[in-house]
């Protein structure tokens, strides 16, 4: 079949590079335009440009779709003139008109990362851990106009560990996903058959995973140990879980898990114990172990180098 494939991260990069080992004929890729990034601002091309590329896959880097523009109609038609019998979306960043998503013969295929109608939306990998979920997964959707409301074509399901972050369950999903639209692609007789099975949402179940916002990584140390540990890792990699240490300065909590200690009345946020397991920390309900920190201007460390560094101490008290 001819595909055209759109996705941006690494996430949709492995897909890609799934497709890419099959017989299938990959005839565009559109990424999101190349971005700034880094400490000098250098323009930087996505995961997904930079693997086209190396594969001499020809690159598409349109700004937008919207038929109400010049811009957006000769984007959509030049899709429209690549010929392909399906489109695969993986984390791509841009809407698609109902043109586009109507374009390839057999329409346009979204690569999710969550089991829905459970966590539609920009942050399902990020919501799941941190409303404490116990599985997680990939969904391969027919695509619609609606936020994440096409039907769906096939699931594969993640368990979801207590020492899960965001970065590592996004990986175990970016090879899931890469895997599952292989199946779904096996060959046209086969898509076929998945779109004429496909399953509509059932949207008594649903669940939206709002974006990520940098204020809500601060940590509220009158929340729960329980609660606190699931954001921090749920914010790894990104905002980071932070705790003020001055005016202007942040400490940032890359990972935790829940201690075996018990307070003993102290304040929430105040240092109870430090060891080769972390820092403890009072919470609102129970003692938190924070096992790696972050000074402003310096690297993510572990509980040994947090002792070696004489930064904190038992009975600090966090704000």
């Amino acid at each position: 079949m001819k595909i055209i494939f759109a996705g941006t991260p690494e996430f949709a990069a492995s897909a890609l590079a799934a497709l890419i080992e099959t017989d299938h004929e990959i005839v565009a890729v559109y990424t999101q335009p190349d971005r700034k990034s880094g400490r000098g601002q250098k323009l930087t091309a996505s995961a997904v440009k930079q693997l086209a590329l190396a594969n001499n896959l020809p690159v598409y880097q349109p700004l937008h779709f919207k038929a109400s523009t010049d811009e957006g109609l000769a984007a959509q038609q030049e899709l429209a003139a690549l010929g392909a019998d399906v489109m695969v979306v993986a984390a791509y960043g841009l809407i698609l008109p109902q043109a586009v998503l109507d374009t390839p013969r057999y329409g346009c295929l979204n690569i999710h990362g969550s089991l829905l109608p459970r966590w539609r939306g920009a942050a399902p990998i990020q919501r799941a851990i941190a409303t404490g979920d116990t599985e997680t997964g990939v969904t391969i959707m027919k695509m619609a106009a609606g936020l994440d409301t096409g039907d769906m074509i096939f699931k594969t399901v993640c368990p979801i560990t207590a020492e899960e972050t965001s970065a590592t369950l996004y990986d175990k999903l970016a090879i899931q996903g890469a895997e599952a639209i292989c199946v779904v692609l096996e060959s046209e007789q086969k898509l076929q058959q998945y779109l004429d099975a496909r399953e509509v949402q059932d949207e008594q179940f649903t669940v939206y995973a709002h974006k990520l916002t940098k204020a809500e990584a601060q940590i509220d140390w009158t929340k729960s140990a329980v609660e606190l540990d699931r954001n921090i890792r749920a914010f790894n990699p990104w905002p980071v879980a932070f705790t003020p240490i001055d005016e202007s300065n942040n400490l940032r909590v890359w990972n935790s898990q829940i201690s075996d200690l018990i307070a003993n009345g102290e304040a929430p946020g105040t240092i109870i114990e430090m060891n080769k397991q972390g820092v403890h920390v009072v919470c609102g309900d129970g003692v938190i172990c924070l096992t790696s920190l972050q000074w402003p201007g310096g690297k993510a460390i572990n509980p040994v180098q947090i002792i070696q560094s004489h930064k904190l101490s038992v009975g600090n008290i966090f704000a």
